[in-house]
């Protein structure tokens, strides 16, 4: 499976985790020239900026730990683009990192976990 396929095919698994635990999505892919943000979602008065990591085994680390400074950086610059464009520079925010690993053909391991700078 090449790699886009394999984004492809976390970021529909993270969108149905998402939903189940309630969240709206409100976008996907959401590009502009600073990067791109995986999904945006909303939980309850918050936008959530997700970064979806997707890994077939921990050979390279686990899923999350590929989220380098750099991609953090345009992650913020991007979800600020998002805010102002949107009118919700005044609404609470957070990023969160959806990793997916692959334990099974068929399984997954999905985790939520906070993106701290």
């Amino acid at each position: 499976m090449n790699k886009r396929k394999a984004g492809q095919e976390g970021e529909e698994l993270a969108v149905k985790f998402l939903k189940k635990r309630g969240y709206r999505i409100l976008s996907r892919n959401f590009s502009t020239r600073q990067g791109e943000i995986d999904i945006i979602g909303k939980d309850r008065n918050s936008i959530v900026f997700f970064e979806v990591k997707t890994r077939n085994s921990t050979d390279f680390g686990y899923p999350a730990e590929s989220v380098t400074g750099t991609k953090v950086e345009r992650i913020k610059k991007t979800a600020l683009y998002y805010l102002m464009k949107n009118r919700l520079t005044n609404t609470p925010y957070r990023f969160e990192i959806v990793s997916i690993l692959k334990t099974d053909p068929n399984r997954y391991s999905i985790d939520v976990i906070p993106l701290e700078f």
